[in-house]
C-alpha cells in the first residue's frame, strides 16, 4: 500500500432509547494499540462505539478495513454495517471478532456460508490475528487485491474460506505477557469515550479455568489465565480517575473471576485509593470468582460496598451441575462464610439460570431455598441463553437435553440505519426441555420477578423473621407471586409481567425482524413498551410507582402465612415491628423531594442492627427499652447517584429499570437511625 491503510474498529452499542452496553470499547482499544505499535504510520485507526457515528463515517469516508466486535448484542447491526460499507466501497475488507462464533465444525461452515459479506473472522484474542490480517493487506499494492487475498488465505489467528469454500482456521498461541499490548488508556485511545455517558472498563487478566458448558469462556482455548502487571493496572486506574466526569459513577472490571487471585486484594487497595482521591467509582460491576470465596470476601471488603460479592451458582442441584460441568461451593460452606461476609459489611448476590440441562420446577425452587438458607441476599434469575461459542449451543447438546427454544428481542438493542433498515438484535433462549414444561418456565419467570423485588434489600427483615420463626421463605415468594390477594395495581403488574414473558417469545429471528419493520410495531420499541429487560423494566415500575403497595401486599401475605404457625403475642409484636421497619426502608425511593421525606416511627426493637447481625442472636435480644423513635433517611449521595443514573438512562420505565441495575443495594433503600428519644 502506498497510502496509510485506513482502519475503522467498532464495538457498537445501541442507544436508540438508552445505552444498551455502557462500557468503554476497551476490546477494540487493545487491538488498535497493538496494531499501531506494530505498523506505525502505515495505518490510520479510528474507534467507534455509537452506531450513528459509524453509520455516518461509512457513508462519508469509507475505510479500507472495517473490524467489528461480534457479541450476541450487536451481531445484526455489525452485519448491516458491513453491507453499508460494501455498497460504498466493494473492495473494503470486513472482519468480525469475538466469542459469538460456533464451536462445532458444521456450524462454523454454515456461519461462513451464510455471511458472505464477511472476509475473515477472529474467534479468540484479536490482537495477533488482526495484526496478521493487516500485514497481509499491507503487502498488496491495491485494496481489491488485498481483499481477494485475505478472503482465501490461511492467516494465523483468523477463520477464512479456502478456494473450495471450506472454512479454514489456523489458531495462534495466546499472549502470555499481556503488557506487550500497549495500554489503550495510557496511549490516549480511550480519551474520546470520557463523554459522561459511558462507564470506564479495565481488564486485569484474561482467561477462565472453569468449563461451564453454557458459557462462551468455558472452552479449553481460553482456560489459561494470563495477567497484566499490577503496575500497569495502577497506572490505568490513576489515568481514569483523573479524567472521569463527575456524573460518571461506575466502573466495570472485565475479569471473569475477579477476587479469586492473591493480587486482586492489592488491586482493590489501589481502587480504594482512587476512590478516596477522586470520589469514584461508587459502584463496580464485575464477575467475582467461582471459588476461593474467603479471598474474594477480603478483596471485596476493601471496596466498602461498591462491589457486590457474587455467589453465582446457576443451580444448586447436583445433577444439573454435573450436566453443565460446574462445581459449586456447597451450601454448608456458604453458611460458614456468612459471618465473615456480614462482618465485612458486604451483601451477596447470586445468579441462577432457569432451563439448564436436567432442571425441573422443584429443583429450581430448591435452589432458591438453598440460597436463602445460605444467607445469600439478592437472587437474580436468568433464562438460559444458547450462545454460539458455548458447548450447550451445539446440535449434539440441544438434542441430548430435548431443548425447546424460542427467540426474543434483546433488551433495547434496535435502531434504524441510514439505509432505511430497522435492525433488531435477538437471542435464543430455552423455554422448555425434557424435564421442564413451557408452563413451568413461564410460572418460574414470574417467580424470578418476585425475587428481583423482594431480595434486593428492602425486605431483608421480613425474610430473616420468617427464617427465625422456622417458616418457609420460598412459600412467601410463591404466595406473593400468585397475586391471589393482591391489590389491583400489584395484580396488574404481575399479570403484565406474565403476559410480556409470553409475548416476547418468537419462532425465529427473521420473524422478529420482519414484524418490527412496520412503523407501528417499531413505535412500540421506541416507546419502551417492548424489547426491554422485563425484570428491570417491571422492577423499575414497582420501585418507582408501587413500592408502598407492594410492601403492604407482601406484609399481608406474610401475616396470613404466619397465622398457621400459631405465634405467641411476643412474636406478633416482633412481626409488627418488622412490618413497620419494612415500610420505612422502602418508602418514597424515587419520588420528587424524597431527600426531605424522612419517615419517622416508633419501634420496640433495633431491627436494623438485628438484620446485620450474624452471631445467631434472636430479635428479642435487640429490644429497645424503652421503645425509641426511628428515622428512615436517604443520604444526599444516594439521591445524587440515582438522579445521575436516571439522567443517563432516561426517566422512563425502561430507563429507571436500567438505572436500578447499577445501584448497589446499600445505596437504594432508606437507612434506619435509632434516636435517643422515647416517643
Amino acid at each position: 500500500m502506498t497510502q496509510p491503510l485506513k482502519i475503522y474498529l467498532g464495538d457498537l452499542t445501541y442507544d436508540t432509547i438508552t445505552l444498551s452496553t455502557e462500557v468503554f470499547p476497551l476490546n477494540i482499544g487493545y487491538i488498535a494499540a497493538y496494531a499501531l505499535e506494530r505498523f506505525g504510520a502505515q495505518i490510520e485507526v479510528r474507534l467507534f462505539k455509537y452506531i450513528a457515528d459509524l453509520d455516518r463515517a461509512l457513508n462519508q469516508e469509507p475505510p479500507d478495513i472495517l473490524g467489528l466486535s461480534n457479541y450476541c448484542w450487536n451481531r445484526r447491526v455489525g452485519l448491516e454495517m458491513f453491507r453499508i460499507l460494501l455498497q460504498q466501497k466493494p473492495s473494503a475488507v470486513t472482519v468480525w471478532g469475538g466469542p459469538n462464533f460456533p464451536l462445532d465444525a458444521p456450524s462454523r461452515q454454515e456461519f461462513m456460508d451464510r455471511y458472505q459479506e464477511l472476509d475473515a473472522y477472529i474467534p479468540v484474542e484479536g490482537e495477533i490475528g488482526f495484526g496478521n490480517l493487516v500485514q497481509e493487506a499491507l503487502e498488496e499494492e491495491a485494496l481489491a487485491a488485498a481483499k481477494a487475498k485475505i478472503r482465501t488465505a490461511s492467516i494465523d489467528g483468523c477463520v477464512t474460506r479456502a478456494r473450495d469454500g471450506a472454512f479454514q482456521y489456523a489458531p495462534v498461541v495466546r499472549m502470555g505477557a499481556l503488557d506487550s499490548i500497549p495500554s489503550p488508556f495510557l496511549s490516549g485511545l480511550m480519551d474520546p469515550f470520557f463523554d459522561g455517558r459511558l462507564m470506564p472498563m479495565i481488564q486485569t487478566n484474561r482467561g477462565c479455568p472453569f468449563t461451564c458448558t453454557f458459557c462462551v469462556d468455558g472452552g479449553a482455548q481460553v482456560s489459561k489465565v494470563n495477567f497484566f502487571t499490577l503496575d500497569r493496572v495502577r497506572q490505568e486506574l490513576e489515568y481514569i480517575g483523573a479524567r472521569v466526569p463527575s456524573t460518571t459513577h461506575g466502573m466495570e472490571i472485565s475479569d471473569l473471576n475477579f477476587g479469586m487471585y492473591e493480587r486482586d486484594v492489592e488491586i482493590c487497595d489501589a481502587i480504594h485509593e482512587i476512590q478516596k482521591r477522586y470520589n469514584w467509582p461508587k459502584h463496580i460491576t464485575t464477575s467475582t470468582g467461582k471459588n476461593r470465596k474467603e479471598r474474594i470476601i477480603e478483596a471485596v471488603r476493601r471496596l466498602n460496598g461498591t462491589l457486590r460479592l457474587s455467589m453465582s451458582v446457576q443451580s444448586m442441584n447436583p445433577d444439573v451441575l454435573l450436566n453443565i460441568k460446574r462445581h459449586n461451593i456447597s451450601v454448608d460452606a456458604m453458611m460458614a462464610l456468612a459471618p465473615k461476609i456480614k462482618e465485612a459489611g458486604l451483601r451477596t448476590h447470586s445468579e441462577i439460570i432457569l432451563s439448564l440441562p436436567g432442571d425441573t420446577y422443584h429443583a429450581y425452587l430448591q435452589t432458591i431455598r438453598d440460597l436463602i438458607n445460605a444467607n445469600v441476599d439478592f437472587i437474580k434469575g436468568y433464562t438460559l441463553m444458547l450462545l454460539p461459542g458455548s458447548q450447550l449451543a451445539t446440535p449434539a447438546e440441544r438434542a441430548k437435553w430435548g431443548f425447546l427454544t424460542k427467540f426474543r428481542p434483546l433488551t433495547m438493542d434496535f435502531a434504524e440505519l441510514s439505509n432505511g433498515r430497522k435492525v433488531i438484535e435477538t437471542e435464543e433462549v430455552v423455554v422448555g426441555s425434557s424435564t421442564l414444561s413451557y408452563n413451568d418456565y413461564v410460572d418460574l419467570r414470574v417467580l424470578a420477578f418476585t425475587l428481583w423485588i423482594m431480595t434486593r434489600g428492602g425486605f431483608d427483615a421480613l425474610i430473616k423473621f420468617f427464617k427465625e420463626q422456622g417458616a418457609d421463605v420460598v412459600e412467601l415468594f410463591l404466595e406473593v407471586k400468585s397475586a391471589s390477594a393482591a391489590p389491583e395495581s400489584i395484580a396488574a403488574v404481575l399479570e403484565a409481567f406474565r403476559q410480556a414473558t409470553i409475548r416476547e417469545l418468537w419462532n425465529s429471528p427473521e420473524e422478529i425482524e420482519e414484524h418490527y419493520q412496520s412503523d407501528e410495531a417499531y413505535k412500540r420499541l421506541l416507546q419502551g413498551e417492548e424489547g426491554v429487560n422485563l425484570l428491570n423494566y417491571f422492577g423499575g415500575i414497582v420501585t418507582a410507582e408501587h413500592m408502598e403497595e407492594w410492601t403492604e401486599y407482601s406484609l399481608k401475605v406474610a401475616r396470613r402465612l404466619l397465622r398457621h404457625r400459631e405465634l405467641g403475642p411476643k412474636s406478633w409484636r416482633q412481626f409488627e415491628n418488622v412490618a413497620t421497619y419494612c415500610r420505612g426502608v422502602t418508602s418514597s425511593l424515587m419520588e420528587e423531594g424524597r431527600l426531605d421525606r424522612n419517615k419517622e416511627t416508633e419501634l420496640d426493637f433495633d431491627i436494623g442492627r438485628w438484620v446485620k447481625d450474624e452471631t445467631g442472636q434472636t430479635l428479642d435480644q435487640f429490644a429497645l427499652n424503652p421503645s425509641r423513635r426511628v428515622l428512615f433517611q436517604l443520604a444526599e449521595d444516594q439521591v445524587t447517584l440515582l438522579t445521575d443514573l436516571v439522567a443517563t438512562y432516561g426517566n422512563t420505565p425502561a430507563g429507571r429499570g436500567q438505572a436500578l441495575k447499577y445501584i448497589p443495594e446499600n445505596m437504594l433503600w432508606r437507612h434506619s437511625v435509632v434516636t435517643q428519644d422515647s416517643p
